[in-house]
């Protein structure tokens, strides 16, 4: 396998859908709802999808596509390759803000992550990662992570997990909250990914992502010696909805024996 041919071919590809999408700006952006009323979804998420996809199945027609919208395969097995795209990771951010949404895209071999991409559109910030080869953000080479105690760390987590709640224990995450230096939620699980990886925020936590959301933002993070598991800290199965978290060394092992706790 070409990764280096593939890599190229990906990077073209995804700035070419980040013009289409900030084009669509001029255009009717159509809002709809899936699984509740704050899951939204555009016709600009749509039709990023299907480029992404007319332009894979023509160049890679072996390869698999795993897509939020639907339009990919229906990927039951992390067999071959396997290309696992959200085109719009942020939609919320996308429709209201126009802002603080990416790109998200990871290329994976038999379940391993070669090739991992988050494009911050509006911003114009390109992270990227072969597996192996280090990570970058605009063709400068990320640090590796150190060591940080939570009292200085900055935990991205939605606020709604400190109420009550079926998945963890709310009162472990209270004592986090108290414990570390700060709290942010960004709305978009791929941007959070990308801050973990820079360095600007400490861990990211969250109890249901799908492997579109997740699978480029580990590849990189990954790279400079972040954790990325579930909540049992065990590798993302990266065939459905789970919990998740990132983090930096040793504090990601603090955050799940200490203050992460599913409920039983």
């Amino acid at each position: 396998m070409n990764w280096g041919h593939i890599d190229r071919y990906a990077k073209s590809l995804i700035k070419e859908a980040g013009h289409l999408i900030r084009v669509s700006f001029y255009k009717q952006i159509d809002v709809e709802t899936k699984a509740d009323a704050n899951d939204l979804v555009t016709n600009i998420d749509r039709e990023v999808e299907r480029f992404f996809i007319s332009r894979i199945k023509r160049d890679f027609p072996t390869h698999r596509i795993l897509g939020e919208e639907g339009f990919g395969d229906d990927v039951q097995s992390l067999e071959g390759v396997i290309w696992m795209l959200d085109p719009i990771d942020g939609t919320m951010n996308f429709v209201h803000q126009k802002r603080n949404f990416a790109i998200s895209l990871g290329i994976y071999a038999d379940g391993v992550g070669m090739l991992g991409y988050i494009y911050d559109v509006m911003g114009d910030d390109f992270y990227y990662a072969v597996k192996g080869e280090g990570a970058y953000l605009n063709h400068e080479r990320l640090p590796q992570l150190e060591i940080t105690p939570l009292s200085d760390a900055i935990i991205g987590i939605n606020a709604s997990w400190v109420a009550p709640n079926r998945h963890i224990d709310n009162e472990k995450v209270i004592e986090m909250v108290k414990a570390c230096r700060g709290t942010r939620s960004y709305g978009s699980a791929a941007i959070e990914l990308a801050h973990v990886s820079t360095g600007r925020l400490d861990a990211y936590v969250s109890m249901r992502l799908s492997p579109w959301d997740i699978a480029g933002g580990i590849v990189i993070a990954q790279e400079v010696g972040a954790v990325a598991t579930n909540l049992k800290g065990e590798a993302p199965g990266l065939l459905g909805q789970e919990p998740f978290i990132v983090a930096r060394p040793g504090l990601h092992r603090e955050l799940l024996t200490n203050y992460i706790q599913l409920k039983q």
